[in-house]
């Protein structure tokens, strides 16, 4: 039989990939799709201008921040952050719960950078414009990468997010500090 913590830890690891699928793939479509300009002249030939395309790869980029945000949030909050709730007990699995915790917290960190500068710097569109004997004005657009490179550490922080939970599962449990039984010291009879 299948006790209710099992289930809820199943259930939270189907949400938590599912989560990372949606944020990664919503974060190699905002690399696909991020906008391109060119620079134009006006209709009487005076000035020239940066026109740019869609502007759907700040949308799928701030969608992947928030799906991987979500995702880290419900990590952290069913592992209860792993500074509070009833202490771990020793061995290979909380050594390995730490660790993963840190490396899972900066490639979570990464990614959200990642993901928010692609976004502003896709969202973000010139609006000068120069004289036709002055250069072109720049017309800027994020860096191609910068979503890949939020993709990849989506990915890395879902693996290592998932990881991390297991082992902290792993070290729970009846951990008692004291040895196991009760705290208090034993009052044998002398004979």
């Amino acid at each position: 039989m299948c006790d209710n913590s099992s289930m809820a830890s199943k259930l939270l690891m189907i949400i938590v990939f599912i989560f990372d699928l949606i944020a990664f793939a919503l974060a190699v479509a905002a690399e696909q799709r991020r906008s391109t300009a060119t620079s134009k002249q006006d209709t009487e030939n005076k000035y020239n201008y940066c026109v740019y395309d869609s502007d759907i790869a700040t949308g799928y980029g701030v969608g992947a921040f928030l799906f991987l945000m979500s995702n880290q949030l419900l990590i952290m909050v069913a592992s209860k952050c792993f500074c509070f709730g009833n202490p771990l007990k020793p061995g290979g699995s909380r050594a390995c719960a730490v660790l993963l915790f840190i490396i899972s917290w900066v490639t979570f960190l990464i990614a959200e950078i990642c993901l928010l500068a692609g976004s502003v710097r896709n969202g973000y569109h010139t609006k000068y414009r120069t004289r036709i004997f002055e250069n072109p004005p720049s017309c800027e657009t994020a860096r191609k990468g910068v979503f890949a490179a939020g993709a990849a550490f989506v990915f890395f922080t879902g693996i290592l997010s998932e990881f991390y939970y297991v082992s902290y599962s792993n070290a729970t449990g009846s951990f008692s500090p004291y040895g196991g039984g009760e705290a208090g010291v034993g009052m044998a009879p002398y004979n």
